[in-house]
């Protein structure tokens, strides 16, 4: 009876140690296992998280060259085309608007002078690119008083010509509206002064009526608007509106009736 006792006791030792034994190896099998799982996780997050932190390209770095400095010129500009307008006409007693255009814009495109190289009537240019203190008085010594350009900005350039077609250049600054420079134009001869006159006479449309017409075909900004010969067929009013993807669309729009001749989007 002791020897079975004591042989039972024994048994059930050895069976208690293999459970506790069986027990163990199972916890240790989990713990393996969650460790791997969490190991894992983590791997597969770290090929994620570096594709989640990269950026896209910025929008401007989409936009080519010439619509960069559009965008930058008209995020400055604060003074619309037609107030520019007003603004050049009240210069010159009887004036009438020929050309306006918003300097650093499509520059290349125009004949207007340049911001960084606008020459003083003696020829000089000025380091500002503005005309220099001594060149405000027009050549008959009557000018209008100019106010300082202050910091550098935007500018619209305009000219506006009596009725025996003299032409003034007037710069306004675009941002506050004040009048940087009023002058006669010292180049024109007579021959230059019967031809504006002429072209006048045949527009029987202002250029707001044209630009009205051009921002009604495509809705923008008006940065440009200019009288000009249709090779011989009348006049024309030629209008360059900028859109909101900052291309610029030049309409050519007959200066008596209003009608849109020719549309170019320049893509660039």
């Amino acid at each position: 009876m002791n020897s079975a006792s004591s042989r039972s006791r024994t048994l059930k030792t050895v069976g208690a140690l293999g459970m506790a034994a069986a027990a163990a190896v199972l916890m240790t099998g989990c713990g393996q296992s969650s460790d791997s799982a969490t190991s894992a996780a983590t791997s597969e997050a770290a090929k994620v998280v570096p594709q989640k932190q990269t950026t896209s390209p910025s929008a401007s770095a989409e936009l080519t060259e010439d619509q960069q400095e559009r965008k930058k010129v008209l995020d400055a500009t604060k003074v619309t085309f037609d107030d520019a307008a007003t603004t050049a006409t009240g210069e010159v007693a009887g004036g009438k608007l020929v050309d306006l255009d918003l300097e650093g814009v499509d520059d290349d495109d125009r004949e207007s002078p340049s911001p960084t190289a606008t020459a003083s009537p003696t020829g000089t240019a000025s380091p500002t690119g503005t005309a220099s203190p001594t060149g405000t008085a027009s050549p008959n010594g009557t000018s209008s008083p100019s106010a300082s350009p202050g910091a550098e900005g935007p500018v619209w350039v305009a000219e506006v010509a009596e009725k025996d077609g003299t032409v003034h250049t007037v710069r306004i600054n675009a941002v506050d509206g004040k009048v940087i420079e009023a002058r006669v134009d010292a180049d024109q001869d007579a021959d230059d002064k019967k031809e504006t006159a002429d072209r006048l006479a045949q527009a029987t449309q202002t250029p707001q009526q044209a630009a009205k017409v051009a921002t009604e075909k495509k809705k923008g900004t008006v940065t440009s608007v200019s009288l000009d010969d249709n090779e011989g067929n009348g006049v024309i009013w030629q209008v360059d509106v900028v859109g909101s993807d900052w291309k610029k669309t030049t309409f050519d729009v007959d200066a008596k009736n209003d009608t849109i001749i020719r549309e170019e989007t320049d893509n660039d």
